[in-house]
């Protein structure tokens, strides 16, 4: 039987959110029914709600990433039982079998990943609803242990934030010795830091914002490079080998290139569309230079970054705030007036009006 269940929803572009009510799917042999108590506020649930990709269906629900508490399972759940610490990030559902799908790249579903809101049920075609809301019901295969020492609020963000800016990591292989530059410092920028330095990495923030030096080696910056500073550049070329570029919006990545070492690669995980000024191709061919993306992880490998989280003790810097303040927390998250991540305390929508 389905759940009607309190969430916090947006019913158009332009409307603010509000408390909403709804049915989540009954539970199948194979789910695992959730309790959320923190919910990350992502960049991508701004964007979603205002339509800004232009693919939105209101009533719409957001939130990716999601920390909550088993309370039921279904008959055929091996791997969960009521109690559990769990997590689920940006997707439900794949076709699992696929060529993507096969090699546990989820996220590159060839048919398309079921997203975790604003998106349909592969079974029943009913509309998938996000983690503002009190429960939530995910296929056992796509929910996520949360490691015994970890934080949960500090833990959200790594469901979405935490697991881009990883997955590019391990998959240009950094570790000791590798040198690694991260572009911007906000939610994906502040866990690429903390990340990259965990693996054992030199790392060096690039931003245009001279005040962030003390907070970006509190992070784990060993430098810190104005990228408006033609100097500070210079003295950086041909350094790095990976350059995370976590910029939301479109910008020039054409003065990044110099510094890359021969056969780098400046991959993008926070801008999607195309780029503009153009980008020149000349320094690629001549260095074995690489402009390439990533986005988000399988679920084998977001299980491997929280099991790394919990080795190393790394969750996000956040601010919790109530489900009631989540336009104002949009509004700032707009103006980068967050540190580095909002988290919503679930329990708060128990007194939502």
């Amino acid at each position: 039987m389905t759940t009607n269940v309190r969430s916090y929803a947006a019913h158009s572009p332009t409307s603010p959110l509000g408390l909403f009510r709804f049915d989540r799917r009954s539970p199948r042999d194979n789910d695992v029914v959730i309790e959320v108590l923190y919910c990350g506020v992502c960049h991508s649930d701004v964007h979603n709600v205002r339509n800004d990709w232009g693919n939105a269906n209101y009533p719409m629900v957001p939130g990716h990433e999601i920390i909550g508490r088993v309370v039921d399972v279904g008959a055929q759940v091996t791997r969960f039982k009521a109690g559990d610490r769990v997590g689920v990030g940006c997707m439900v559902d794949s076709c699992r079998h696929c060529a993507a799908c096969g090699k546990g790249w989820e996220q590159y579903c060839e048919s398309g990943a079921t997203y975790t809101y604003n998106g349909e049920d592969r079974i029943d075609g009913t509309r998938t609803q996000g983690g503002y809301s009190e429960t939530i019901v995910v296929t056992q295969d796509f929910v996520l242990k949360v490691p015994d020492g970890l934080d949960l609020a500090g833990a959200a963000p790594l469901l979405c934030a935490g697991i881009t800016t990883y997955s590019p990591l391990r998959h240009w292989k950094v570790g000791a010795g590798s040198k690694v530059a991260v572009v911007g410092l906000g939610g994906l920028g502040h866990m690429g830091l903390k990340l990259a330095k965990a693996m054992g990495a030199e790392v060096t923030l690039f931003t245009r914002s001279p005040g962030k030096e003390a907070d970006a080696r509190r992070l784990g910056a060993d430098q810190v490079v104005l990228s408006t500073d033609e100097a500070q550049m210079a003295e950086v070329a041909g350094r790095f080998d990976l350059i995370i570029d976590t910029v939301p919006y479109v910008h020039d990545v054409n003065p990044y290139m110099p510094t890359l070492a021969i056969g780098g690669t400046l991959v993008l995980v926070g801008y999607l569309g195309p780029l503009d000024p153009m980008l020149n191709s000349a320094p690629l061919v001549m260095n074995r230079k690489a402009v390439a993306g990533s986005l988000i992880g399988g679920i084998a490998e977001t299980q491997e970054m929280l099991d790394f989280c919990g080795q190393h003790g790394i969750t996000s810097d956040i601010e919790v705030i109530n489900i009631q303040d989540i336009n104002e927390a949009y509004e700032r998250l707009l103006k980068s007036d967050v540190k580095y991540r909002f988290v919503i305390d679930m329990a708060s929508l128990k007194d939502a009006a």
